[in-house]
């Protein structure tokens, strides 16, 4: 493969880390639904009895959907900031391993972590991209045109 076709493919990989990482961020604050239930179910226990004088549920069960919910969203959160940083990592050629990691980890995010995840670790298992991240190449130099 051509180190222009490297380069491009590097650029677009780039790009959708961006756009996956975005949605992932999106998707990550759904368990904020159960720190919201836990919350209800801890502060206004009463109002979760079914008839009159039912007992309430208990107070360690909110905190634990709030738990859980705080964990889910904390690990959603982590998950789409490393994946952006991973898409700037990959338009500046830098920290190889890192973006490689990350590229595994995208494996988990179902259907389009995964898709991601897969194209990013076959193309910087390729020795030409590896020689671009050890060169630190960013990109194609910037034309005389566009510098006015």
């Amino acid at each position: 493969m051509s180190q222009n076709q490297d380069q491009e493919h590097l650029k677009l990989l780039s790009i959708f880390h961006y756009i996956v990482g975005g949605l992932t961020a999106l998707f990550a604050c759904l368990p904020l639904l159960y720190v919201a239930l836990g919350l209800a179910f801890v502060l206004a226990p009463a109002s979760f009895a079914n008839k009159p004088g039912a007992q309430p549920p208990p107070g360690f069960l909110g905190w634990f959907f709030v738990g859980f919910g705080a964990f889910f969203f904390l690990l959603g959160q982590s998950l789409a900031v490393s994946m952006l940083v991973a898409g700037r990592f990959l338009s500046k050629r830098k920290r190889y391993t890192f973006a490689f990691v990350v590229a595994c980890l995208e494996c988990l995010f179902m259907p389009f972590g995964t898709v991601l995840g897969v194209f990013t670790i076959i193309v910087l298992s390729r020795e030409s991209v590896k020689t671009l991240f050890n060169a630190g190449i960013s990109g194609p130099p910037a034309s005389p045109e566009g510098l006015g």
